[in-house]
Parts: structure tokens; sequence; C-alpha cells
């Protein structure tokens, strides 16, 4: 299983830079970001890391507001510059492409199947060429560049299927071992990468830090998307899927996502920075220890 971290709330494109170098000087595999509401774009951030881990990924980029040839010629781009990219792109939530946006969020199953369509020939070097009801394209693009491995935000068990047919492997977050082993892992072809991002709490007061979560983050669990998921495993709030206690219990909490057949883990340490930075060097140690680097 490949360790990786995320900085998902930068102040400064500075910040993402610091943090992807302190990952590669941990040894971590991978380093994430994403695209938050208002915040940097992730595509351009990454392209501006100097010293950081062999693969930088997205997790995720919305597909709403990029065509997929602008998605594939960025991509690219970033391949042809410094590789070792994972592209994860998902349709993201209703109240911000139609109320921030002003994008129309019909039907984003389907969005999303024609979306990946399109998109994985583009990333191939081959023309893409469809007129669907979301997505038109006829072209093809002049870049040569590896092709990113695509990973499909997906939790409901129809855009599983999308995953399944049309993209590399799954991204996924408020998610537990068992959510993983039970829906993700089944839904998944073998080989494909199943990137669980663990949001994590060091702290010797459990259920004041979950608390805190709650009152943070509590809103994420009410989009539809993470509600599903949550109720369909019987969880009350994205707490539930929160590591939250001592070293020991950060380190565990990891070990059962390895074992229920994630990948990857990607984690997000909340905290002051001394907090943050303990949690990784527990996992750092625990998974060399472990031999599985």
């Amino acid at each position: 299983m490949r360790i990786g971290t995320a900085l998902l709330y930068a102040a400064t494109p500075a910040d993402t830079v610091a943090a992807a170098a302190d990952a590669a000087r941990r040894g971590l595999d991978s380093f994430w970001t994403n695209q938050m509401a208002g915040g940097w774009d992730p595509l351009t951030l990454l392209a501006g890391l100097r010293e950081r881990p062999a693969e930088i990924g997205t997790a995720v980029v919305l597909t709403y507001p990029r065509h997929p040839v602008t998605m594939a010629s960025e991509a690219l781009t970033l391949q042809a510059a410094g590789g070792g990219l994972t592209l994860g792109v998902g349709p993201g939530h209703a109240w911000y492409v139609e109320h921030a946006l002003g994008l129309p969020y019909t039907s984003p199953l389907r969005h999303t199947r024609e979306y990946l369509t399109a998109l994985r020939p583009l990333l191939h070097g081959e023309p893409a060429r469809l007129t669907g009801e979301f997505v038109t394209v006829d072209t093809a693009l002049d870049i040569s560049a590896p092709a990113p491995p695509v990973l499909l935000a997906a939790l409901g068990p129809k855009m599983l299927r999308v995953a399944h047919d049309l993209a590399d492997g799954v991204v996924a977050t408020w998610v537990t071992p068992e959510i993983v082993a039970e829906r993700l892992v089944p839904s998944q072809p073998p080989g494909a990468r199943i990137v669980v991002s663990l949001v994590t709490v060091l702290t010797t007061d459990p259920d004041a830090a979950r608390e805190r979560i709650a009152r943070d983050f509590g809103a994420a669990g009410e989009l539809p998307a993470y509600a599903a998921s949550l109720r369909r495993a019987g969880l009350t709030g994205i707490a539930d899927t929160v590591a939250v206690g001592d070293e020991s219990v950060i380190a565990a909490a990891v070990d059962r996502l390895r074992d229920a057949g994630a990948t990857d883990v990607v984690l997000i340490p909340s905290g002051d920075p001394a907090a943050r930075a303990r949690t990784l060097d527990v996992v750092t140690r625990s998974h060399s220890s472990a031999g599985t680097s």
C-alpha cells in the first residue's frame, strides 16, 4: 500500500510547495491537492512544485467547469513538464456547480460517463469524437506526453460502475474500512486503484476532537453523495469516518484501510502544525517498519 498526504487548504501557493517538499523528505509516495470552492487551481499548484514525491495527484478536479479538451491539455502539459500526475476527477456537488458557477448540475451520472468517454482518448493521443447530451468534441491533441492514470470520485453504485468502465480506479473520502471492503473494492476490476483520503486528529481528547470535526466539517456530510454513502453504512455523520486518538489509533486506522483493500491512503492531518507533523511521523515509521513502502 502506498502512503501519501494532501494539503487541501493552502493560504498561499508557497504553502503547497512547502508541504510537497516535506512529503518528499519524509519518503511518502504521493502528494495531493484538490479543487476547493473559491480556492487555488489544483493543476497549476502541482505544476509549481519543485521538490515533491514521485506521484502528484488531484483529488479532485471538477468536470463541469472544464471541457474535456481543456482538462486533457492541462494534464498532459503537466505530464510533459514534470510527470508523475494522477488525475482525479469528479462532478463535484450541486451547491457549488449551480449556485457558485451558474452551471446546470444536470444528470451528473450521465455527464460523467460522457466526460470520461471523451477524456480518455484525448489523454492517450487519440481523437475524441462524441456528440452527446453534455459533451461535444471532435478533435485530437498534438501533445506528446504519457497519459496520466484517471481516478473518479465515486461512492454510489452507479458512479462506481462508471469508474469500473472508464477509469483506472476510484478516489474517496469520508469512508470507513467497511465501506472500502464492502463497496469500493468489489465494484472495481482487479488492479484498480482504491485511493482513500483519511482525515486524522492526533489528540488525547477524542470526544472533543470529534465534536470539533462535526462542527467544522459536518455540512459536508449533508451533501447528497456523502449523505447517501453514510446512510448506507449506518453512520450518523462524517465524524464517524475520521481517525481520532493517539499515535496507536492513527496507525491502526491506516492498517485497517490497507486490510480492507485500499491501495493508497492519503493522510489529511488536522490540528496545529506540530500535531500534523507528528501524525506524518507516526504513519511514516509504521509504514516503513511494516515493509510496505
